[in-house]
């Protein structure tokens, strides 16, 4: 496996909008490291071109997304400043291959968290504040055929994030608990509770801190976490409009046009 032969291919397949083959496909061989030197190896291409990393996603928080890519463990990738829209603009279909939505809960870091050995307790005490977040995902990989490796090595699948405006402090929420109701185009199509998300979303951010961890990679005070998806994902077409409204949460809203 060339780890910089498959950062090169990511980097080029993002920039002229076209799809790859799966590295699972080319390299049987790949690991889970790998995938993530080669994820870890874009960011910093990306960095070192002026973009700033600020904040984290995590992905395949749910036993169906787990049991489809055959893991039992989630996956993340990184957000950058490039990849973060204001809920009320009106966000480019022009820039990706093949994209959906998926509605999460964001936590907003006001302590470091670094791992191993982080605990819920940590995260709720390095929490300034939740929000409401949709998540917009894309694959380089041709026609989403993806393998755990193969989405871990494309920053989790992850293009953007639209944060909403809404926000609480953590102590006022009780987070599993919460639950969300999707419009698309102003029509209701689908609703989860915070559960969905390892029981509880705390628990996916203290596994996501020791995870990069690993790295030596911490979460820091102002960076923003997605927490995984509640629901399933949503293809996204030319002039689509979501609303995803959380209880005792608020709302968040984007509008899509090629």
């Amino acid at each position: 496996m060339n780890i910089n032969e498959a950062i090169t291919s990511l980097i080029d397949a993002e920039k002229q909008r076209k799809q790859i083959q799966p590295f699972t496909e080319v390299h049987k061989d790949i690991t889970v490291d790998e995938a993530y030197r080669i994820q870890l190896g874009v960011i910093e291409h990306k960095k070192n071109n002026g973009d700033k990393v600020v904040g984290k996603k995590i992905g395949l928080t749910s036993k169906a997304m787990q049991e489809m890519l055959g893991v039992d463990q989630p996956d993340y990738g990184h957000l950058l400043k490039s990849m973060i829209y204001e809920e009320d603009s009106v966000v480019s279909l022009e820039q990706f291959i093949q994209p959906r939505v998926e509605f999460e809960i964001g936590f907003v870091l006001k302590e470091q968290l670094k791992g191993p050995g982080v605990t819920v307790e940590d995260v709720v005490k390095a929490t300034d504040y939740v929000v409401p977040a949709i998540e917009i995902i894309d694959s380089r990989i041709r026609n989403w055929e993806i393998a755990f490796e193969d989405t871990v090595a494309d920053n989790g699948s992850s293009v953007g994030a639209i944060i909403g405006k809404d926000s609480k402090p953590i102590s006022d929420i009780d987070l599993p608990k919460v639950e969300m109701s999707l419009y698309k185009n102003d029509q209701f199509f689908d609703s989860a509770f915070g559960s969905a998300v390892m029981g509880n979303p705390v628990e996916a951010v203290a596994w996501l801190a020791n995870a990069v961890g690993a790295y030596d990679i911490s979460l820091d005070p102002g960076e923003i976490i997605l927490a995984g998806a509640l629901s399933k994902a949503v293809p996204i077409e030319d002039g689509d409009s979501f609303k995803a409204e959380f209880s005792n949460l608020g709302t968040v809203s984007a509008t899509f046009k090629k």
